[in-house]
């Protein structure tokens, strides 16, 4: 694990300003906050040219690992904590088989390494943050044993509000970590346990970031994919389908389509049920045999291509239009698809929703109620309004089921279509005689 996979320039460029500041190393001895033997060895190493400090790493590492990390358990000015971290990912960089030696210290107090850089996340300053975020991030992702939860916890607690913050530096930052820690398999559930992350990805999808980050954020769902939990709920839970097409769809650079096609893939795979409907109702089958057409220089993304044309073809094939529009249901991304506005379909159909105990009816309420799409909104009110006008206990089980003072609130909504969706739905409502189907 090279510490260089979690870089970002505001750090780099930091850091080059950090090695030569001065530090009060002699005052911090005279106040008794360290000894004249620590003084002495960081002394040998503060403000020094990088290929000096190397020279004396080559003979003395578990020297200046213990007494790096003690100093920054003991010292909390933020001068001097910069100038420890610093010297810390200097240290490792490039190194990676000095990380072993930096997690032994451990073995002279188990409060190191890791408390002195969880208590730096605490402070205000965006660079001790940001550096203790990457320095454990490459610790933690080298330990062969997995960090203790209560530790993990903390530090993804604090990834987690700096990649829903707006500091374009502190999100770069966490969404590495985060890409980092999540090719550990003992890290993805506890990832996934914690709402804001996810919630924080897919926001920076919705803002439509440049290719790097986009790549970034959909390796990361990729990385999740893989855990069976995850494929049956992602989806269900962030409609992540719908914005990873968008994602791919707008791509200029094939190892973004290549993660987003290898992470639908893993979904199909691990849970098809809970996953190819949405898929149908998104139209990722057009889309999918369109890329097929395309020439690609990664051999592999083809496979992934051909593995979901196939399997959405197989499904789709399956499908009624009835199943049709209730995976688009399912999926939360309703669309003006035909049936919508086809009389013949809800002359057909709208009775079906009121099989097992209205359960199709119920989902579709609560799109109504909870979605604030302006198109979902349109077309789940004038499916309303369809399924009043076709089912005999259309308006009671409206009713019933609190969908009524909903759809007359729509008829407020600042969208205009959405307006004139739920003033033909309450006139269905409350001027429709009771029709038999």
């Amino acid at each position: 694990m090279s510490i260089s996979l979690v870089s970002n320039a505001y750090l780099d460029e930091a850091s080059s300003k950090i090695r030569s500041k001065p530090v009060p190393w002699e005052g911090y001895q005279r106040a008794d906050l360290i000894t004249s033997e620590e003084l002495a060895l960081i002394k040998k190493v503060d403000k020094q040219p990088r290929a000096r400090i190397e020279q004396i790493l080559l003979s003395d590492l578990q020297i200046y690992a213990h007494l790096y990390f003690r100093l920054l358990k003991k010292l909390q000015r933020v001068d001097t904590m910069q100038c420890l971290l610093v010297l810390i990912a200097d240290a490792l960089s490039d190194h990676e088989e000095r990380i072993p030696v930096f997690l032994r210290t451990a073995e002279a107090d188990p409060d190191l390494p890791f408390l002195p850089l969880l208590r730096a996340l605490d402070t205000q300053d965006e660079f001790v943050q940001l550096k203790a975020s990457q320095i454990l991030t490459i610790l933690i992702s080298s330990e062969s044993t997995p960090l203790p939860l209560q530790y993990l916890k903390l530090f993804l607690a604090t990834l987690a509000s700096l990649v829903q913050g707006p500091a374009p530096n502190k999100r770069d930052v966490a969404v590495q970590c985060l890409e980092s820690l999540l090719a550990r398999r003992n890290c993805r559930q506890a990832i996934w346990a914690v709402p804001g992350i996810i919630a924080g990805f897919i926001e920076i999808l919705k803002q439509k970031p440049g290719p790097q980050m986009s790549y970034q954020v959909a390796f990361c769902f990729w990385l999740l994919s893989f855990e069976q939990n995850v494929a049956e709920e992602l989806d269900k839970k962030y409609d992540v389908i719908p914005l990873l097409i968008d994602v791919a769809q707008g791509a200029v650079k094939e190892k973004v389509i290549r993660v987003v096609v290898a992470t639908f893939r893993n979904l199909v795979t691990k849970a098809p049920m809970a996953n190819l409907p949405a898929m149908l109702a998104a139209k990722l089958l057009p889309f999918v045999k369109n890329l097929y057409t395309r020439k690609w220089q990664d051999e592999d993304i083809l496979e992934d291509i051909q593995y979901l044309r196939d399997e959405l073809n197989t499904n789709f094939q399956s499908l009624t239009t009835y199943d049709e529009y209730t995976s688009e249901l399912s999926s939360g991304y309703l669309s003006w698809s035909p049936v919508h506005e086809s009389d013949e379909f809800w002359k057909e159909n709208a009775s079906k929703l009121n099989d097992d105990d209205c359960k199709q009816l119920q989902i579709l309420l609560r799109l109504l109620k909870q979605s604030t799409d302006p198109l979902i909104l349109a077309v789940a009110v004038q499916d309303v309004g369809q399924y009043v006008k076709h089912t005999d206990r259309g308006k009671k089980l409206v009713e019933k089921y609190n969908g009524k003072a909903r759809v007359m609130e729509l008829m407020t909504h600042e969208d205009s279509e959405v307006r004139y969706r739920a003033l033909i739905a309450v006139q269905q409502l409350v001027s429709q005689p009771w029709t038999a189907v």
